[in-house]
């Protein structure tokens, strides 16, 4: 591989090597995109307390190009004065620069217009999409080459895309070339990386020379084969010269010390930072069922919360990583094995512990205990115990030379977390076991602030509780919950505010949200009905508010699934549709799932007739059974016992070749492939339509694992007419937040308030000084919160339509304190297909910032 060093950053199979310092590093994620400007320095003075060297850091194209060429790099959207703050801080940076950077964050940070473009290609080697991506690399790059580490700035690595190979890339050597070339023609010299996230290394990097693997790990924390597998990975970039590198992996630490006991140089686990997105920012996913919304609360358990409470694991990250600065080059050039003498561990442990063979002399091995009870274990002859869901280090045979102490650390069940000519310092939960010079002494557990001293041979020891370990610089960490008890706000104004401008424009078909400017917010669409019974909706998203003749409809969340509205005797049609978020992966279960869909109402029908094609196809079972001349069997109807082998029916469609049609396949078990003329699609039991141009249908064949009693579902072909004539009001992010800006009479009201599915109100609720918790409770509601010229976020009130939220807590909303002027504002919104609309009440809860 090509030399992937600077002078003041080496990348080597130590790991990488800060200005020649050997030294396992630990890296907290901490997204400057989701936290206010004000908080930024104390959030970094946070993850450099709990003793993390390094920050990992997203850019998001799509945060800082607002709109196509409109470019954004202040206020709290200056990424350089975080880089700065970082580096004064004294923590180096892995810049993630992407293109695309997933996050759970809206479209994985490509800019929603890209999908206007049909023939641009996201996250390929093609010409539209790579000019787009030179546009921001020429913006970002800078940004990063000037601070790099060694020029007086905190970058010491760039990672090019994340987890490329869950993507369907058609040639991965030549996109990251093109990508490593930007990045390159922009001065960057520190070690460019390539994370992978489910082990394809060549999937991820592209084989690309000069771009260095990583990989992401996200094991459950109680599967006991983490070691063996990590080890492997150890050994693969071990043979090519490299160190593991691992760039996204769980919180907690007891699943970090199975990593670096198996080998891992970088740890970076995701997200200890936590976060919160302000905005119409989170993103559509596919970890719900399907799909989920990811909530404005951006948080996976980390040490640290969205709203800055600083958790017990933060203690437990000062043991960690004041072990790693302990052992320092030692630590870091050592080799991985399974682990030898491990013997009798009363609880459920690794299948295969991981030791670490120390440069210079000594071991440590990792003793993981992977219950909620405290166990004991044997390592080499000696009595171990081991903490619920810990990890031991055990370190064995140490030479003390080198720490300015006389003899060997022969034995150790507590971590040592410090070794100076004063004497070990170790941090323990349980009783521990040390061994110097063949002297053996045992400690019981400490308590907090109450360390135990003893000498031992001719060594002083302390063993501390885990909380009095301090951080590099020898501070302690504070580690406290929430700032103080929530507050019920009952009292509101409705003020007397507009919640839509009323201008629209004339359209012949309705367009998706991103062509009329939408690329976050809502889009609205009005169209007149005149003889028709029943639409076809295909390809609606996110939010889907449907009304007739002003009766409001239960709302639709269908992620672009086919969808009918029974509509006789109406006269009027009328949709709000509001961009959750676009997808951060890409899903093909459905449409509003895959990388790069748009938003909006979709394209809408006319059913103008319906005709029943369930019988008269045609079955070809291959060379499983005699088919010549072909049985006819309705679909799916053949009966075999040759279960899961594939059969295949074929019909010609009664279609006229003018009309567009809905070919219907109902109560679908499994995904099926259909093809029509010639080109095959897979149609599945969540949406399962396919829609056919004029002149297609006249050859269709259905493939379909044969199962008993699966063809039982209606079949059904649909004529379609396009519904024409629309108005439509765009109504993006900022005219909402302008609205939200506006002042007006207000009438004083008590909470709760009841509105009328359909109804929106502006609310100003009275809030207490300081940062908030803000919460809301009622049913179906949906609000967004504004403040200091923001959305807080919004929160869906129980609803039997709503989707499932995934990534924090639904229905928290942040008011940072700095943001706080004595009121929330309140955009309300009454949703049908359930109880009465009501907002019952409004509590707030001091956020520690």
């Amino acid at each position: 591989m090509t030399d992937l060093s600077t002078s003041a950053v080496r990348l080597d199979p130590t790991g990488l090597v800060l200005d020649g310092r050997e030294e396992a590093l630990l890296c907290a994620s901490l997204f400057y995109f989701r936290l206010p400007r004000e908080t930024w320095e104390a959030r970094l003075a946070a993850v450099r307390a709990t003793g993390y060297r390094a920050v990992d850091v997203y850019l998001p194209w799509n945060f800082h190009e607002t709109a196509p060429g409109v470019w954004d790099f202040a206020g709290r959207r200056d990424v350089g004065a975080f880089l700065d703050l970082a580096h004064e801080a004294g923590l180096a940076v892995v810049a993630r620069p992407g293109p695309y950077i997933c996050s759970e964050w809206d479209g994985g940070a490509l800019p929603a217009w890209l999908g206007l473009d049909p023939d641009l290609r996201v996250r390929q080697a093609e010409p539209r999409f790579l000019e787009q991506v030179r546009g921001w690399f020429d913006r970002a790059m800078p940004l990063l080459a000037e601070r790099q580490w060694g020029r007086g700035g905190a970058v010491v690595a760039v990672q090019l895309e994340n987890e490329l190979d869950f993507f369907d890339t058609a040639d991965r050597h030549a996109y990251i070339t093109a990508l490593r070339d930007m990045a390159t023609g922009h001065g960057i010299e520190v070690p460019l990386i390539a994370c992978a996230g489910q082990g394809d290394l060549v999937g991820a990097n592209g084989g690309v020379e000069g771009v260095a693997p990583a990989f992401n790990f996200y094991p459950d924390d109680r599967s006991p084969f983490v070691e063996a597998e990590v080890r492997q990975y150890a050994d693969l970039v071990a043979s090519r010269g490299l160190p593991l590198l691992v760039t996204e992996t769980n919180r907690s630490h007891a699943t970090l010390r199975r990593l670096l006991v198996s080998g891992a140089q970088l740890i970076a686990p995701y997200l200890q930072g936590s976060g919160y997105d302000f905005g119409y920012t989170p993103s559509v996913g596919n970890w719900g069922d399907p799909g989920g919304f990811m909530t404005h609360d951006y948080d996976f358990g980390g040490y640290l919360s969205p709203v800055g409470e600083a958790r017990p694991e933060t203690a437990e990250a000062r043991v960690l990583t004041a072990f790693a600065r302990t052992l320092g080059p030692a630590l870091a050039k050592a080799r991985t094995t399974g682990a030898e003498g491990v013997q009798s561990v009363s609880v459920t442990t690794s299948s295969s512990p991981s030791q670490l063979v120390l440069n210079g002399g000594g071991t440590v091995t990792g003793v993981p205990n992977l219950t909620e009870k405290p166990g004991t274990a044997w390592v080499g002859g000696i009595e171990v115990a081991l903490a619920p869901r810990s990890t031991a280090l055990v370190v064995r045979d140490l030479p003390l030379a080198g720490f300015g102490l006389p003899g060997v650390l022969e034995f150790a069940s507590a971590d040592l977390v410090s070794a100076t000519a004063n004497g070990l310092g170790f941090a323990a939960r349980a009783a521990s076991t040390v061994v110097v010079d063949g002297e053996t002494a045992a400690f019981d557990a400490p308590e907090a602030g109450k360390p135990l001293r003893r000498t031992v041979g001719r060594v002083e020891v302390v063993v501390l509780h885990p909380e009095d370990v301090t951080d590099a610089d020898g501070a302690q960490g504070v580690i406290h919950g929430p700032a103080g008890e929530a507050a019920e706000l009952t009292a509101a104004y409705r003020r007397a505010l507009p919640t839509r401008t009323g201008r629209t424009e004339a359209h012949e078909l309705p367009p998706v949200s991103e062509a009329v400017g939408v690329h976050r917010g809502r889009t609205h669409y009005a169209a007149a009905l005149d003889g028709v019974e029943e639409l076809l909706i295909e390809g609606a998203a996110d939010i889907v508010d449907l009304a007739l003749d002003g009766e409001s409809l239960p709302t639709r969340v269908v992620y672009g699934a086919a969808v009918t509205v029974a509509t006789a005797g109406r006269t009027r049609f009328d949709a709000t549709v509001e961009t959750w978020g676009h997808c951060n992966f890409d899903d093909a279960r459905l449409p509003g799932l895959a990388l790069g869909s748009l938003r909006g109402l979709g394209k809408v029908w006319a059913v103008a007739a319906r005709e029943d094609v369930h019988a008269l196809w045609t079955v070809d079972g291959g060379s499983q059974w005699a088919g010549d001349p072909a049985p006819v069997r309705s679909l799916g109807g053949w009966s075999s016992t040759r279960i899961g082998r594939p059969a295949t029916y074929r019909r010609a469609l009664p279609v006229d070749g003018t009309s567009h049609y809905a070919f219907h396949i109902g109560e679908l078990a499994l995904p099926v492939e259909v093809v029509v003329d010639g080109e095959a699609r897979i149609v599945s039991p969540i949406d399962p339509w396919v829609h056919l141009e004029p002149g297609q249908g006249r050859d269709v064949a259905v493939t379909a694992p044969h199962w008993p009693g699966s063809g039982s579902g209606p079949v059904e072909l649909l004529r379609l007419e396009a519904v024409r004539g629309w108005q439509v009001e765009a109504q993006n992010d900022a005219a909402i937040i302008a609205l939200a800006g506006q002042d007006a009479e207000g009438l004083a009201v008590e909470l709760p308030l009841e509105l009328a599915p359909g109804e929106e109100a502006w609310l100003d609720v009275p809030v207490p000084d300081g940062g908030l918790s803000l919460r809301f409770e009622g049913e179906q509601v949906r609000l967004s919160a504004f403040a200091n010229g923001e959305l807080l976020g919004r929160v869906w009130l129980d609803d039997p339509h709503r989707p499932r939220f995934t990534g924090g807590d639904p229905g928290r909303l942040w008011m940072p304190a700095g943001w706080n002027s004595g009121t929330v504002r309140v955009l309300a919104r009454g949703t049908a297909g359930g109880v009465q609309p009501r907002l019952s009440r409004v509590t707030a809860a001091p956020a520690p910032e």
